[in-house]
């Protein structure tokens, strides 16, 4: 007795021209991170050693990596790459969950720890920098 008969007729019709709605509808959708996610750039080391805003940490276990369609992916395969991310830490401070980011999503302004200096380069200057020195008048 064959109790799983195969859809035929108008049923099958419908699921097969149904199928290629629902995932254009899941591109589509915008992802949502929660408020206490921070954005930084991340580099990752050696799991689990990883390099958030250049300063060393870990992840935590069971952390997990989400690409910009919520897949996950093996830190192993984002060794010395680095990448613009949302992430939230755990309680010890370890990286908890990471969302790689679209370049949409990377533009969206977001709180995070960012490397802070105390100093400015010459060449992240806008404007170029102005004599110290008194100007010399001829009498």
């Amino acid at each position: 007795m064959n109790r799983c008969l195969p859809p035929t007729g108008l049923i099958a019709v419908l699921l097969f021209s149904l199928a290629p709605l629902s995932s254009a509808h899941a591109q589509a959708v915008q992802r949502e991170f929660p408020p206490k996610a921070l954005r930084g750039s991340m580099v990752v080391v050696q799991p689990p050693l990883v390099a958030m805003d250049d300063k060393p940490t870990r992840f935590a276990p069971g952390a997990r990596i989400l690409d910009a369609s919520n897949r996950l992916v093996r830190p192993a395969a984002l060794v010395n790459q680095e990448l613009t991310v949302n992430y939230t830490l755990d309680l010890r401070g370890q990286v908890h969950q990471v969302w790689l980011l679209s370049e949409a999503e990377a533009k969206v302004k977001r709180a995070g720890h960012g490397v802070q200096r105390n100093y400015v380069f010459e060449s992240q200057q806008t404007t170029p920098a102005a004599s110290t020195a008194a100007p010399v008048q001829s009498n």
